[in-house]
């Protein structure tokens, strides 16, 4: 007879509290000492992996979550609010249901969990968008229950193969990813020291864009995403401006990179200021499997994706110069200061 496999417990643990740096990693290392299944999610959430740990505490999983919340309280002084589930997807949901101070659970069985989730807008789920809810609320599907009765087959004619096939996984509560445990404090940095005091906008716009594309190729490499990017420029007095901006999800994709920098370039309102270098940091990195990427239903948002794959391919085999966008092509001599060479006679 065949031992039924043991039922899996993750929590979404969320902290509600605003913490440096250094109290995040203190209250890591304190969930650490219950379980080292344990996945950060900077800079306020959490998830574990307690189903080892309940025989050693000799616990339920309720009563672990409880003890969990209780250490932080005594400890930390911080509230915190949990999903409790049988995979992550769920218990990130469930966490996001309640309110501080309360624990939401999703059933382990196939009916209880079909029950909880069913009844949830269809925008509960991660990575719906706007165009994509749009297009299923056309259709009448407004709550999960609607999209995970539809046939596979109508879903697909509706949203293209690749994203229906995802979100009908989602819709029925399945999701294979492990708690993996990692660094909190990643981050990549791509830096542009320029030969002269830069003045010209247009050339303050390709170096950072050269850094986003540096930034972007490194993230795909290293299978890493981000959702907080910083833009620090050095000045000709050697003093320095920072502006950060947090992303609407995590993406290593290089045109939302680039997005988002050209805000914080136009934020710093440069002006006549002489820019000397440039450094983009990417921070809170996840790993490319943990990120829900929005659904999309724009054609011209798969060609681009599909073109970067093309051309990360490209420079795996012939170098990192191998492609390159055209708006980074050479533009041939400036004056350092922006203007037009003069033509010799």
């Amino acid at each position: 007879m065949t031992t039924p496999p043991r039922p899996t417990y993750i929590v979404h643990l969320h902290l509600h509290a605003t913490l440096t740096d250094d109290q995040y990693a203190e209250i890591l290392d304190a969930l650490a000492g219950i379980t080292p299944r344990l996945q950060p999610f900077p800079p306020d959430a959490a998830q574990l992996d307690i189903t080892g740990a309940l025989r050693y505490f000799d616990k339920t999983a309720d009563d672990m979550v409880h003890m969990i919340a209780m250490r932080l309280a005594g400890l930390f002084g911080v509230r915190t609010s949990a999903g409790l589930a049988p995979n992550r997807m769920l218990a990130a949901m469930a966490a996001a249901a309640g309110p501080p101070g309360h624990t939401t659970r999703v059933p382990h069985d196939p009916q209880g969990i079909t029950t909880w989730l069913h009844p949830h807008p269809v925008t509960a789920l991660p990575g719906i968008g706007r165009a994509t809810a749009d297009t299923l609320h056309r259709y009448g599907l407004t709550t999960i229950g609607d999209v995970a009765d539809l046939p596979p087959a109508t879903l697909q004619r509706l949203l293209g193969a690749a994203p229906a096939r995802l979100l009908a996984e989602r819709a029925h509560g399945h999701d294979p990813r492990p708690v993996t445990p990692r660094p909190a404090a990643l981050h990549l940095t791509a830096h542009h020291l320029a030969e002269h005091d830069t003045l010209d906008p247009d050339q303050h716009r390709r170096a950072v864009l050269r850094l986003t594309e540096e930034l972007g190729t490194s993230l795909r490499d290293a299978a890493h995403t981000t959702d907080h990017l910083t833009l620090t420029l050095r000045y000709a007095d050697r003093s320095t401006t920072t502006r950060t901006r947090t992303l609407p999800e995590p993406t290593a994709h290089t045109p939302d990179l680039a997005t988002a920098t050209l805000i914080l370039l136009h934020s710093l309102g440069l002006q006549r200021a002489r820019v000397r270098g440039y450094t983009l940091r990417a921070d809170r990195l996840r790993p490319a499997t943990d990120a829900h990427h929005q659904l999309s239903l724009d054609a011209a948002d798969h060609r681009a994706r599909a073109a970067e794959q093309a051309a990360d391919r490209a420079r795996h085999r012939f170098g990192p110069h191998a492609v390159r966008p055209a708006v980074l092509a050479d533009p041939g001599p400036r004056h350092p200061t922006g203007a037009p060479p003069r033509p010799r006679p």
